[in-house]
Order: structure tokens, then sequence, then C-alpha cells
């Protein structure tokens, strides 16, 4: 099978004999063409299916040249952000410029605007305003309806109002854009495309469905929101996934029921096109594509993910539904790995949302889809839940056996809390003995059954059984290997005492993570919705929420509190949490005495107090009046 890359230039289409493109399509992202990116597997796809495409990667926005590169395209301008949304590409959870993007050549950050998608479109309809533009990838799909943005901070309008795109996808979007390529192909107009699944237009005539709060609505109303986002997760199903509307002002948004997720033949089929798993070779004079090196020699066996933790896109995008590849699929795409010249002998990652989903978590969900509202395996497991290793297990086991191939490795996340429910314990030691590359990332998040409740995850018993029997298992192998958790602070929910909470915790379990995440409210999760609203959608109680700066640096120097670069807000954290018994030299202690410390002048009750350093360096307080 012949690998090259699409045309990227005139100069290609002629090469190719094409006159004409059938479709351009736009991103924000460097030219990239492998299956970890949105961009390679659509444009190949459609090429499978026959059509003529384009890439037009990471534009200059600020002309009109590059966007008039290829001309006007037969059918339509296909549109993304690329694989992030490109306000998270730009910015920190404290919304600095970030300084690099690791989607661009030589990693260079200002390579795409702020709201590519808004952009790009709107620069397609100024230059061919009869020409279809269809927005779809991760910054479109969790942006379709009306969504709080973070760093405006107010309620933004669906992103299809926003761009003057003519329709969106949202998903994965393979079977979605096949149904719009032929469909446009065969002369229909886009404005009569209104009944594919998977897809969002804007309408003066709305007709049946469920209507959502308006966009006016939520922007004045946070209830309004929260019930708004509680209905737009409860339809987020393709087995029982109703039509949704929402009103933007004199039209309204429509939301199609969501695509069915790929059949394994179908995925099968995705992941069998000829990509060449490269970087357009035009990128090498600056230094290529940092984000490739991540992804290049490894495997994604699956799609979905049912833990659907609140602060994650992936039920909001990819579904709950999990879907896989075949065994045979998988050994293959190995097997071209392994005949890479530059292959080492490790396969990085064999996994996906989640590597250890390798079915759906339970028979009925097949049939019913899955429960609205509810999580499969927080706070504590469904007594619904299936639970079985073999399948993945054997895989791994053959993948191992494979010609050139040294180590298969696991680093794209595993549910312990689904593995602890495993009876068998032959996928543990294998994953112990054969499967960690030194260290195994896994993400309890935080300590507090509060915090965890809002997050829908699972409480934190569950990660203390996994980390004994994880040392046990090692210890009996003779390896020297570790955990690494991930910990989020400032989540919604969680207060300074929680964060307190969780350094003793830490403290406790010996464990000093390096790197701490700030909850970053990204568009379209529930947890942005409880950041935005402070209200949980799915009960309407209030939930408390670190807006401020100083109540986010509080809670994430507590998480480091073992740094000395810390030591002054946590001790601001410690007194205000009337905590100043952790201050000190005690067995018990969070912190060592900063100079000129008495703490037999503190009361405990600190919370009403502002304190500051006097000039001889002893830390006294003022009451607020």
């Amino acid at each position: 099978m012949n690998k090259e890359f699409l045309p990227v230039c005139q100069e290609d289409m002629k090469k190719r004999g094409w006159d004409k493109a059938d479709f351009v399509l736009v991103t924000g992202d460097a030219y990239v063409d492998h299956p970890s990116f949105g961009t390679a597997i659509i444009s190949r796809v459609l090429e499978a299916a026959g059509f003529r495409v384009c890439i037009l990667s990471q534009p200059n926005w600020k002309s009109s040249r590059d966007f008039m590169r290829f001309g006007r395209p037969r059918l339509a301008f296909l549109i993304n952000s690329g694989n992030v949304d490109s306000m998270v590409a730009h910015y920190t959870a404290a919304k600095r410029k970030r300084s690099g993007d690791a989607f661009t050549p030589g990693g260079k950050a200002g390579r795409r605007p702020d709201r590519a998608v808004t952009v790009y479109s709107r620069k397609c309809k100024e230059l061919f305003p009869e020409t279809p533009v269809i927005i779809g990838g991760l910054e479109a799909s969790l942006r379709r309806f009306a969504h709080y943005d973070y760093w405006a901070d107010r309620v933004m309008p669906s992103i299809l109002a926003d761009s003057g795109a003519d329709l969106l996808v949202f998903g994965m979007g393979e079977n979605q854009t096949l149904e719009i390529a032929r469909r446009l192909g065969g002369g229909e107009p886009v404005s009569a495309l209104t009944d594919i699944k998977g897809t969002c237009y804007m309408t003066d005539a709305a007709g049946q469905g469920i209507p959502l709060p308006s966009f006016e609505q939520t922007a004045a109303d946070k209830a309004a929101y929260a019930a708004a986002c509680r209905e737009e997760y409860n339809q987020q199903d393709a087995v029982y996934g109703k039509r949704l509307l929402q009103p933007h002002g004199a039209r309204a948004l429509v939301q199609n029921p969501p695509m069915p997720p790929l059949t394994t033949k179908e995925l099968d089929w995705v992941y069998s096109l000829p990509y060449t798993r490269r970087y357009h070779p035009s990128y090498d004079k600056e230094g290529g594509v940092p984000a490739i090196e991540e992804v290049k020699f490894s495997i994604t066996h699956n799609r979905g993910c049912f833990g659907a933790c609140n602060f994650c896109s992936i039920a909001f995008h990819q579904g709950r539904a999990v879907t896989v590849r075949s065994e045979e699929s998988v050994l293959e795409e190995a097997r071209q790995l392994a005949a890479e010249p530059d292959f080492k002998g490790y396969i990085h990652d064999v996994g996906g949302p989640t590597a250890n989903f390798r079915a759906p978590s339970c028979e009925k969900q097949k049939k019913y889809g899955l429960c609205k509202g509810k999580k499969c395996l927080a706070p504590v497991p469904c007594r619904q839940l299936q639970v079985s290793h073999t399948e993945y297990l054997l895989l791994l086991r053959k993948l191992r056996t494979i010609q050139g191939v040294k180590r298969v490795f696991i680093r794209s996340g595993i549910r312990y809390d689904y593995l602890m429910e495993d009876r068998d314990d032959a996928f543990f030691k294998e994953l112990v003995a054969y499967h960690v590359s030194g260290q195994l990332k896994v993400a309890p998040e935080h300590c507090s059954a509060a915090v965890l409740d809002k997050m829908g995850k699972p409480h934190i018993e569950s990660y203390l059984r996994f980390a004994k029997k994880f040392r046990r298992v090692t210890g009996e192998i003779g390896k020297e290997q570790y955990l690494v958790p991930y910990l989020m602070s400032s989540h919604p929910g969680s207060t300074l005492k929680d964060a307190v909470n969780l350094a003793l915790f830490l403290k406790r379990e010996g464990i000093r993570p390096q790197q701490v995440q700030d909850f970053y409210p990204t568009p379209g999760t529930i947890s942005t919705c409880m950041f935005y609203t402070g209200l949980d959608p799915y009960t309407g109680r209030p939930v408390f929420v670190p807006r401020t700066p100083e109540e986010k640096g509080m809670q994430r120097a507590l998480l480091q509190y073992f740094q000395p670069k810390n030591r002054d807000i946590a001790v601001k954290a410690l007194i205000k949490a009337g905590r100043t018994d952790l201050i000190g030299r005690g067995k018990e202690c969070l912190i060592p005495p900063p100079p000129g410390w008495k703490a037999a002048k503190l009361p405990m009750k600190t919370q009403n107090a502002s304190w500051r350093r006097k000039g001889g360096g002893e830390w006294r307080g003022s009451k607020k009046r």
C-alpha cells in the first residue's frame, strides 16, 4: 500500500493530477499523519472513500493568502483547532500564556489563533461565502452548546452560532463525516443535512426535540445553566439519546442524537489506513513536531470510557460506551511498528482513554444504554459491573512475543478501582512484572470523600488497597518500581480543610508529588459547570468553589508543603485553616516554624484573622474589621 502525505500545496495537487480538492481540511495543529491525530484519521477516511483531500495546517489567519492556497474546494471546508482546544493549548490553568506548543513545529507557540475554529471558519466564510463550512474536533465538540468559557469568564453561545459554520460534527466523527461527504457529493445542499446523527445545526424552525434553557437563560441564570448541562449529559448516549433544542435569540441550535460508536470492524478499518505515522517532512528544518514523540510507538486499542470522571471531556466527546479493535488489528499494527527503522524494541503504550477497559461495563447497556446520572465505578462499583482482564492480558502476551519487541508498556492510565474488582490476579501480576517502565502513573486525585464525589472518582480506600498490593507484588518479583499518583488541587468541593487533610495524607503515605495540577475549567465538563454555577447539576445543591488566585495558591502549596518555596504560603494556609498545630518540628507537623515564629501567641481559631510578618520576622495576627 502506497504511503504518502496528502497534498499540502498546489504543487502536491498537480503531482496527483488534481485541479481541485473535494475537501480542504483546515487545522490548528501541524500536519502529523498518525492515527493519534484527528486530522490524520478524518483525512484518511475520506481518501479511502474516494474523495480528494488537501491539508491546510496552521494557516496565517491574519491574511487571506493561506486560505486561498487550494482555491475553492468542490464540496466543503472541514475545520478543527487540532487535538486540543486552542485556549487550553495557549493558556495554563492560571491563565498565563504558555511558552510552547507541542503540536507546532519546533514546539513554538503562536502558530494558531485563540478560538481557532471560530477564526478559521469566519475566514473561510468571508472568502468563500457559498462553500459549506463544517466544524469538528474537540474544540467544536465540547463547545457545541452554550458553554461557560473560563478565559472570557462568561457564558458564550454555541460555537456553531459564533463561527458562522453550516454544520458541526460532535464526537469522533468518522461516520458523520462520511455521510456528509457522500450526500454533498451526491448534490444535496448542506442546508438539507439536518438528519445526520452526531451533528448539530442552526435553524429558524427547530421542530421536535427536548428543549434546553436558551443561551440567554443560561447566561443570566446559573440554575438554568446547571439544568442545561444535566440534560446535555443525560442525552449523550447512542442508545436512548434524544434530539436537543437550545434557542439562541431568534434561532435555535439543534443537536441530533449521538452517532453510535464505531464497531470493532469499523475501528479495524480506520486503523488499517495508510498512515505514514510521521509529521510532514517540511517541518524537519524546524526540528519536527514534539507531539509525535509520545505516540509514535504507541497503539490505541479502545475508545470510550465508562469511568467518566466529571472533570474529563471524554464522556462528552467520545462517550462512555467502550469499543475496541480486534486482536489481529492491534497485532498487525505492532508488527508494522517493529519493522520501522528507528524502532528500538519498546512499544510505549497499548491503551486509550483507559488502558484496561476492553469490554462494556455491563450487559444491560448494550440494549438500554448507560445509566443516566450514575457512574459505573464511583463512589463504589455498580453491582452490575462485569470485570475481566482476560482478553486484554492475552493481547499483551501476544504483543510481547512479536519479533523485535523487547518490552510493552502501559502508560495511558490504569483504572486501579476497576482492576481491584478483578478476582483473578493474573493481569495484576503481569502488569507489575512486564508492563511498568519503572513508574506507574495512576490518578487518585484527592483523599477527601466529599471532593472525590464531586470529581466522580472512587474513594481513597480503593487507591490504598491498590498501592499496598502493588508494593507487595513488586517486592515479590524483586523489582524497584514506584507509583506516581496524579493529584488535583482546587477542584469544586475542595475546601482549605480538604487540602490540609490531603497534605496530611500525602505525608502519612510518603508521597511527595513533584507536579500538582490545579483544576482547569475546560469547556463542556460537569466539573466546569460546578465551577461556574456553584451548583451540582445533578442534585442542585450548592458546591464550594475555590476561585481566587490566593485560595488556589494555598491549596496547591499544601500539596507540596515540603518544598521550601511553598513555606510562606503554606504557613498562611494553615493559619487560615486554624491548623497552627501543624507548624513546628513535631512528628505530625507539616511545616517547620518560620524565623521568629511564636506559636504560643497564635490562637487556634484564626478564620477571621489576617497574618503578616512584623519587622523583626515575627508572625503576628491582626483582626479584620
